[in-house]
């Protein structure tokens, strides 16, 4: 029994390993780059804006003019104001966009306004479309950067999304944007280097017509960038990650705002390691595919909270069994596990993040993960599988 035991506990230890390696190899990528980036020449492609909008009255504005000067005479910039009972419509025909309302209570999701859009630009199709969510700020030239490299490379560009906790935020947040940096920026620059793919991030997206129009987005999953990247890759068309581009957005501030968005993310992620990660890693693998076995291994990475519960379980169990019965090798491989996973996290940090938190409030992130066991818990017992928007501090007001 003891012997089965520690089978179990070195099983479970090297089982973590795997996204352990994968998620520190990433980071060692992105820490040692130093080549510059190739620009992107040629005719710039006729593009269309795609901004899915529920209920952003407060904010649509805000976006459209970080979009307006980006646009070229021939594109177009449409936003889908989908299931609204404010003034977004309005507010955003104000600002020179062209409009479609949709009303449909029994399908809710980003997903279905997203293929409202498609359908309704078939009639004129442009050769790249774009995608922003309503909530973000595109910086300068990220239309024709992403829509650009689209066109040269005939895949998904997928540019450097960011969500930002606002001034004197507490330090759960900025642990929060901290982890942000690590998937969005970190691992995807990591996987860049060697020529991998990335997963869409769901903003600051661009496709070529024939990908997206052909695509299926009318679902109402929680996490509909992760399948459609999944899904193209299956294609033969992984995304790819243009850094140079940035668009950015900034955490809810309201608790409920904030725990709604956790819960979407990280259930919906979690729902993917499951269901999908497993399949595109077979394929993969039979196809002797390396543009989705990376993408599936990325996939397979849980989140930073979570992977950082784990090891900790992993590794208290193996010291627990070492002092019973002075096994060595489930030690062993627990703790090299953990080792691995804190240098990824201070590599990240020291590059990339050492403007976001300090070193001393980043040792707090473990007790912030503890935090988050409920969230987990309740993937298990009553997660969530409908799309919900996130409420916002002014939704309030």
């Amino acid at each position: 029994m003891l012997t089965l035991l520690e089978t179990l506990i070195a099983g479970a230890a090297l089982l973590l390993m795997v996204p352990v390696i994968v998620l520190f190899a990433e980071v060692l990528l992105a820490v040692t780059q130093r080549g510059r980036t190739a620009l992107v020449t040629g005719d710039r492609p006729r593009v269309a804006v795609l901004v899915p909008a529920h209920d952003e009255a407060l904010i649509i504005g805000r976006t459209l003019r970080t979009i307006l000067p980006q646009i070229a005479r021939g594109d177009r910039l449409v936003v889908v104001a989908d299931n609204c009972s404010d003034e977004t419509a309005a507010l955003a025909a104000a600002e020179g966009a062209e409009v479609l309302v949709r009303s449909d209570l029994l399908r809710l999701g980003k997903g279905y306004a997203l293929d409202f859009g498609i359908r309704h630009l078939a009639s004129d199709a442009p050769e790249i479309v774009v995608i922003v969510d309503a909530d973000c700020r595109l910086a300068p030239d990220v239309i024709d950067r992403v829509a650009r490299l689209s066109q040269q490379s005939g895949r998904p560009v997928q540019a450097l999304y960011l969500m930002q906790a606002a001034e004197g935020a507490p330090v759960k947040m900025r642990i929060a944007e901290f982890a942000w940096v690590i998937k969005n920026q970190v691992r995807p620059l990591g996987l860049r280097r060697f020529g991998l793919p990335c997963q869409l991030m769901g903003t600051g997206m661009a496709f070529p017509w024939a990908c997206i129009s052909s695509a299926e987005l009318a679902t109402g999953h929680i996490v509909e960038d992760l399948k459609l990247g999944i899904e193209l890759t299956r294609r033969g068309t992984p995304p790819l990650f243009c850094p140079e581009a940035l668009v950015t957005s900034e955490f809810p501030s309201s608790s409920e705002g904030i725990r709604s968005q956790r819960t979407r993310w990280e259930h919906g992620h979690l729902s993917v390691i499951l269901s999908d990660a497993p399949r595109l890693l077979l394929t993969s693998l039979a196809t002797l595919n390396t543009q989705a076995l990376a993408l599936a291994l990325d996939l397979a990475i849980p989140p930073l909270s979570l992977l950082t519960l784990l090891v900790i379980a992993a590794w208290f169990a193996a010291a627990l069994f070492f002092i019973l019965e002075r096994a060595y090798f489930p030690l062993a491989a627990a703790s090299a596990a953990a080792a691995l996973l804190v240098l990824a996290i201070l590599l990240s940090w020291r590059t990339y993040a050492r403007h976001i938190i300090s070193l001393g409030c980043l040792a707090l992130a473990t007790l912030h993960a503890f935090v988050k066991i409920p969230l987990y818990l309740r993937f298990l017992v009553a997660r969530q599988v409908k799309w919900v928007r996130s409420k916002r501090e002014a939704d309030e007001r």
